[in-house]
């Protein structure tokens, strides 16, 4: 991609599941990047500089975004449907108030491209997602913190256009990411990280909810990161769709995992009387096919390889971590 050749571009949350990975392209490409996250600079990716600043004070979203370019804003709080559940203040609050204030500071410093990661969470509960029909539903039920607060960035985005004239912002909607840096902690994981920290601290059989039937969308963190730049390099103004577009049942993700962790297979038990969630539920890969050209690269099994070999090389360090956020 030559487009990012000696471009500067910032990266909000680029230590993250998917920010990790777009800062190693974007270097790749010749980006100048910077990233600026609040997380410990030790997890700082190499090679580029980094800001340890808080989002939530706009002053600290004006002064990252000068005499930058481009901004990819990833910058979040990942959170199972547990901690939304019971904390969603402490997820609603923050996204948004981390949303509002970097587009508004991209916009003021005159940004030549903006990228806003927005969510799977935004859509209602149906078997496909086409991008169009957000705003014709609500969000799930499950989902309504999540959905709500990339909702309003979408909005704002909307806001911009038309009282500013402002159309420099691209938004993706990513289905269900997976991958290396991501949050394994047992009590806040979604299903890909919360089954690989389990099969690898020792659970064997391993217990899983629901019959396996379920068909989700999941993506790898590399893949959302490639669509991502691709979406700022060709200038799209619309929402698109970061996915798979096939799906996969839980049932396959149970057992690749069971099946690669060393000395796998281990046994997978199934616990029917939990619940197993909506039957089916797939974004639709149109429009970024058409707009983009994209199609994932990493097949399910390969992703999780990858991400199975990061967590055995870091899982000392993950535990360490999620073992202290307990004390």
């Amino acid at each position: 991609m030559n487009f990012y050749k000696g471009k500067k571009v910032l990266v909000t949350g680029g230590t993250g599941l998917i920010g990790r990975p777009l800062v190693e392209m974007l270097v790749e490409a010749g980006a100048k990047v910077v990233v600026v996250s609040l997380d410990d600079p030790s997890r700082a990716p190499k090679g580029v500089k980094f800001i340890r600043a808080d989002l939530r004070e706009f002053s600290n979203c004006m002064q990252a975004c000068k005499y930058q370019e481009i901004v990819f804003h990833l910058a979040g709080i990942k959170g199972s449907p547990k901690m939304t559940a019971q904390q969603p203040a402490s997820f609603f609050v923050p996204t948004i108030t981390f949303n509002t204030n970097m587009m508004e500071a991209a916009r003021r410093q005159n940004l030549k491209r903006f990228l806003y990661t927005s969510t799977i969470g935004v859509y209602s509960p149906a078997e496909i997602f086409h991008e169009d029909d957000v705003w014709k539903t609500f969000p799930s039920v499950n989902d309504r913190f999540a959905g709500w607060a990339k909702r309003m960035g979408e909005l704002q985005a909307q806001a911009y256009k038309i009282e500013y004239d402002w159309d420099k912002i691209s938004i993706v909607r990513p289905a269900n990411v997976y991958g290396p840096f991501d949050n394994f902690d047992p009590d806040t994981a979604m299903v890909i990280p919360s089954l690989i920290h389990r099969a690898l601290s020792g659970e064997n059989p391993l217990t899983v909810w629901g019959d396996g039937s379920a068909i989700r969308d999941f993506i790898y963190s590399k893949d959302v990161a490639r669509g991502m730049m691709l979406a700022i390099e060709k200038g799209i103004n619309v929402p698109v769709n970061l996915g798979s577009g096939a799906g996969v049942t839980i049932k396959e993700i149970a057992e690749v995992i069971a099946k690669n962790v060393p000395g796998g297979p281990i046994k997978i038990i199934w616990d029917k009387d939990k619940p197993k969630g909506d039957a089916k539920r797939l974004m639709d890969m149109k429009r970024a096919k058409k707009l983009l050209g994209f199609k994932p690269i990493y097949s399910l099994e390969q992703g999780i390889k990858e991400t199975i070999a990061w967590y055995l090389n870091n899982k000392d360090l993950l535990n360490k971590r999620y073992n202290v956020f307990r004390e």
